[in-house]
């Protein structure tokens, strides 16, 4: 479909849609639970855990961006921008605690939401594509097998 190098069709459109679901759920979670960030700048003990998380965040957030690099529809860089500027938030709220940058966990929700929102178009997008005849389909499955038959 034009305007997508990503999300082509619409299981990937799909798939992407269930990812930012789950991730807003993880979010608002995060957002509704008291415990807050201590982050891994601060001078206290640092939790593993922390460390792990900044870790995911990292590599979530670049992948996300190199996404954002090559999508070529406005649609799908609204989208992964979206995504990216959440995943960003997450590790900087991570890294610096809640102290630091407390609206972090806001802006990740409010950046997924939005995500899914798009998502949602995207995938209604797809959705909207024109069915292929399945008769079509078959008679052209059935000229390729001839063909190779013809050629062996």
């Amino acid at each position: 479909m034009d305007g997508f190098s990503i999300l082509t069709n619409r299981k990937r459109a799909v798939v992407a849609l269930a990812h930012s679901i789950v991730f807003l759920l993880i979010a608002v979670r995060q957002m509704v639970a008291s415990s807050p960030a201590a982050g891994v700048w601060q001078p206290s003990r640092v939790l593993p855990g922390t460390w792990v998380l900044c870790a995911i965040f990292a590599i979530v957030s670049a992948v996300l961006l190199w996404l954002l690099i090559i999508s070529r529809g406005w649609m799908e860089k609204f989208y992964f921008a979206f995504c990216t500027i959440s995943a960003g938030s997450g590790l900087l709220r991570t890294a610096a605690g809640d102290q630091t940058f407390h609206a972090g966990i806001y802006i990740r929700v409010i950046m997924l939401v939005s995500a899914v929102a798009v998502g949602l178009v995207i995938v209604r997008t797809h959705s909207q594509r024109p069915a292929e005849d399945p008769t079509a389909a078959s008679s052209r499955s059935a000229a390729q097998f001839g063909r190779a038959r013809d050629l062996a």
